[in-house]
């Protein structure tokens, strides 16, 4: 597929400075530009790449001023980096879906398998599955019985779908995630110095437009359902505990774990390795920085860092602060000692 810096600027809504019929088939970075290719550029630090870029085409956001003429087309946009966005939606867009049922893979006959469906090698669909219209389930993935699919839904490898799950439209599961496996339910048994396990016999309910990343984990509930809202995007190696509620829209980073029967808001958002403890509400645009942790419910529209998690301006004076505690302890041993002499003498 090839496009014309002149088609592109009609698609985004851009004005073309320099040919209008170059031509583009890929996108790159610009800083690794080459010859039919498209980049963008959206910082004025980095200027000085658009005399040099092999790129054939780069966006630019309309304020970025130049000192003499680049080397390549540009497009000028409101919003370089939003226009990059659509663009890349395009392009996946106009890829070719696969479709079809692989002869190694195993459907069940009980199963209800909907128009323009695609199911790879050795993916297993189980009893009583519905797979919505144009779902795509890749090699090795694992549907089992009674879980409903919407439209649309991309299961990538080696995802596991655990019984009685609901998954809405446009779902995207990443491979080795998994989605119904068991609460973490254990009961502590004195007589017989062990512990019972609390059978899980609820699902989980993902809503529509939902991302899930790679080796992330969504457990049922114990009763009812674990519920990922429409919207949500969670990233790779997210654990999301039983009986669990995430809010529409909200977005988490690596390593984030929330434990279990805890509420999340709408519109938050958790950098990496944040901590969320068990049975709390967090509300409604809460922002929180990575690795923070959080013992108890948040109110809404915070932005907030640390361990009990407080403002963002306080804790980095606090972190300015904290690597000259040995000197400080220092010196306070030392007034005391002062102080002790003093008393002394008087």
């Amino acid at each position: 597929m090839e496009f014309s810096a002149k088609q592109i600027s009609q698609f985004i809504q851009g004005r073309v400075e320099g040919d209008e019929n170059v031509t583009i088939n890929t996108f790159t970075k610009i800083e690794e530009g080459k010859k039919g290719a498209i980049s963008f550029l959206a910082n004025p630090k980095y200027t000085h790449y658009l005399y040099e870029t092999e790129s054939s085409i780069v966006l630019v956001d309309e304020d970025i001023q130049l000192e003499k003429k680049a080397k390549p087309t540009l497009i000028r946009v409101k919003n370089a980096r939003d226009c990059v966005a659509k663009l890349l939606q395009l392009y996946e867009s106009m890829k070719p879906k696969k479709q079809g049922i692989d002869s190694l893979a195993f459907v069940s006959p009980k199963a209800t398998i909907g128009k323009d469906v695609y199911i790879g090698a050795f993916a297993y669909i189980g009893d009583g599955v519905t797979l919505g219209d144009g779902c795509q389930v890749y090699p090795h993935a694992t549907i089992m019985e009674g879980v409903e699919l919407g439209k649309e839904c991309i299961i990538y490898p080696n995802v596991s779908i655990y019984q009685g799950c609901k998954i809405g439209n446009n779902v995207i599961l990443h491979s080795g995630s998994v989605i119904g496996a068991d609460g973490f339910g254990f009961a502590p048994n004195p007589a017989t110095n062990s512990y019972d396990k609390i059978p899980q016999i609820g699902i989980v309910t993902i809503e529509d437009n939902v991302e899930i990343g790679a080796n992330t984990c969504v457990d049922r509930s114990t009763m009812g359902s674990t519920y990922v809202r429409k919207g949500v995007k969670l990233d790779n190696l997210v654990q999301i505990a039983h009986n669990t509620d995430i809010g529409e829209n909200t977005v988490m980073s690596a390593q984030v774990g929330i434990a279990g029967s805890t509420k999340v808001g709408q519109w938050c958002m958790f950098g990496g390795q944040v901590g969320i403890a068990g049975h709390i509400n967090i509300g409604d645009k809460v922002f929180l920085g990575a690795q923070s942790g959080v013992p108890g419910s948040l109110k809404s529209n915070q932005q907030l860092i640390g361990t009990p998690p407080m403002e963002q301006r306080p804790y980095f004076k606090a972190q300015a602060v904290f690597k000259h505690l040995p000197d400080l302890y220092k010196q306070l041993n030392a007034l005391q000692k002062e102080v002790e002499e003093l008393k002394k003498n008087k």
